[in-house]
């Protein structure tokens, strides 16, 4: 049974999923503070306050506390916005990258495809010499 075990932890993927567990969590911490310490901070500047909990009206003698819900949505917006253009810059990086990784044929691989090519064309050159009879 233990035997088992150490097999199922060992295996790759769940290494892996560990792996991205762990680096989902830091990456939380910098999305926060980034919508936290900045975005809101800038909601602040324009609307006085970067919270909203304190709107609120009341119905038929019942507070209706709008104003958390508007800060939730507007933090949801900027989460969604600073990983969209979080991942659109690391998908930059990514083709920026495997641009680079292209690496040009050596010249001695382009001088033995000239050759083939040459010798095809040789090579059917006399197959036609030869169904013509000469």
């Amino acid at each position: 049974m233990w035997a088992e075990f150490k097999a199922f932890a060992i295996r790759g993927n769940l290494i892996e999923l560990a792996v991205a567990f762990v680096m989902g969590v830091a990456f939380t911490a910098v999305v926060t503070s980034f919508v936290n310490d900045i975005l809101m901070q800038l909601v602040a500047a324009v609307f006085g306050s970067p919270d909203f909990s304190a709107l609120s009206f009341t119905l038929n003698d019942s507070e209706i506390r709008y104003g958390s819900f508007l800060t939730a949505l507007l933090v949801v917006a900027q989460v969604a916005i600073a990983l969209f253009f979080l991942l659109r810059a690391i998908e930059r990086l990514r083709k920026q990258d495997e641009e680079e990784t292209t690496v040009e044929p050596l010249e001695d691989i382009l001088l033995l495809r000239e050759i083939r090519d040459a010798l095809v064309v040789d090579r059917s050159a006399a197959d036609r010499t030869v169904d013509r009879g000469v």
